[in-house]
Order: C-alpha cells, then structure tokens, then sequence
C-alpha cells in the first residue's frame, strides 16, 4: 500500500491529516526556513491529538550543513522530542564539498536508535547525488526513507530523475519519499516506475498557502490518488 506523509506545523494539521487518511505526519517549525526543528511542547501537544506514526524534522538552519554546536543541540533535541512523543526523525547534512555527512548522520542516528529516520532533501543538493545514495544504501541502522525530489528546483525538473533512479535500484525505490513540490501528475510515473512513497505539504493546504491549515477533503484526494497509482 502506498504511504502518504503529510506536514504538519501543529495539532490541528495533525487532526486534519488523519481524518482525510495519512499515514505518516512529519512535523516541522518555520516553513518559511525550509522545516527546522520543532518545539518540543508543540510535538506532546500534536502527539495528544493523533495516533499517527510522527516523525520531527532535525534541522537547525535553512541550508544543509551543520556544524558541532549545532550537532549538540540537534542531539539533545532529539532527546526532549522522543520524550514528546515521537516515532521517528528526519534529518541529513552535506559537508563543504557537497557529499553526504556521515559523521552527522551518524551521530544523530546513534541518538535516534532505535526509532526510524528519513534523510531530507539534502541529497538533492549534493556535488553527485548518486554518490550520496550509494553511501546511504550501504549506511544501514534504522534509515529506511530518503526524501527526494531528484533536483534541487523540486519534482518538476526531477521526476524523470527519480524515475531513472528507482526503475534501475529497486533498493532506491524501496527508499525513495518523493516530495518538494508534488503535484498530482507526477504520482503515475512515480508510482510505474515502483516509488510506494509521497510527501506533501503545500498541496493538501487551500491554494497551497503555509499560512492556511491543512484541509482533510484535500488529504482524501491525495490519499485516494496515491492509493489508486500504486494499486497493482
């Protein structure tokens, strides 16, 4: 069955999410930065309102390195969320020469265990991408998503990209969450190609406004679309 993860900025979006039939909400602060890390009372306040599995985005700044006071507190958030509530994490980093940063990942994995993790769009933004997906195939642990829109200018430009990649690594595919600007006509191709799993935000909130909440009739016809592409 395919998975539907949608992104939640509180309690509301969250009750919103599971009445129109996600499966996965991903909770975030700050769109405006991308998703950074969110408050820790604002996760047990959305972890009260829904039993849907909750992963919290990792993330201390707008772009995609990080560094080691912010690795700390990173570290320690991972702490005060698990506490919260939380089921998994997302998180991912690159280091200055665009390749992936395993001794972030690393550390933050280590915390993270034994919960499950997604790696964000970072991978989309890196020197060789298909560098990064092999370190991740071989990273092992408790990764089990890498969110991806195959360009950094979102699925529009990559879709063909991740069509490639997941027809040619049925690994990859088993990994792959698309998501960073879906639209409703990339999920056929996606799905044909063998990608189970989507990501939205902007798209289940009425006319794709952050200031809007998430609408459930919206979430229905994503959940009904997906359902339908990857049936068979």
């Amino acid at each position: 069955m395919a998975l539907l993860e949608v992104i939640a900025l509180d309690d509301a979006d969250a009750r919103a999410a599971e009445r129109g039939g996600a499966d996965r909400i991903e909770v975030v602060a700050d769109m405006a930065a991308g998703g950074l890390t969110p408050d820790p009372e604002a996760v047990a306040r959305i972890r009260r309102a829904t039993a849907l599995p909750m992963r919290a985005m990792l993330r201390a700044n707008s772009g995609f390195r990080t560094t080691p006071p912010e690795l700390d507190r990173l570290r320690r958030a991972a702490g005060d969320l698990r506490r919260a509530g939380v089921d998994g994490f997302v998180f991912g980093f690159l280091d200055a020469s665009g390749a992936v940063d395993l001794a972030a990942a690393a550390k933050l994995a280590a915390v993270a265990d034994p919960l499950p993790w997604t790696f964000h769009r970072a991978i989309d933004h890196a020197a060789d991408p298909g560098a990064v997906w092999r370190a991740l195939l071989e990273f092992g642990g408790t990764l089990d998503t890498v969110l991806t829109a195959g360009s950094p200018r979102g699925l529009d430009a990559g879709v063909e990209a991740l069509v490639r990649r997941a027809a040619g690594d049925a690994a990859a595919a088993r990994m792959i969450m698309a998501g960073g600007g879906l639209r409703r006509r990339h999920v056929a191709p996606l799905a044909a190609a063998g990608i189970g799993a989507f990501h939205v935000g902007g798209a289940v909130r009425p006319d794709g406004s952050w200031a809007a909440p998430v609408d459930a009739g919206l979430v229905r016809e994503w959940r009904a679309l997906v359902s339908a592409g990857t049936a068979g």
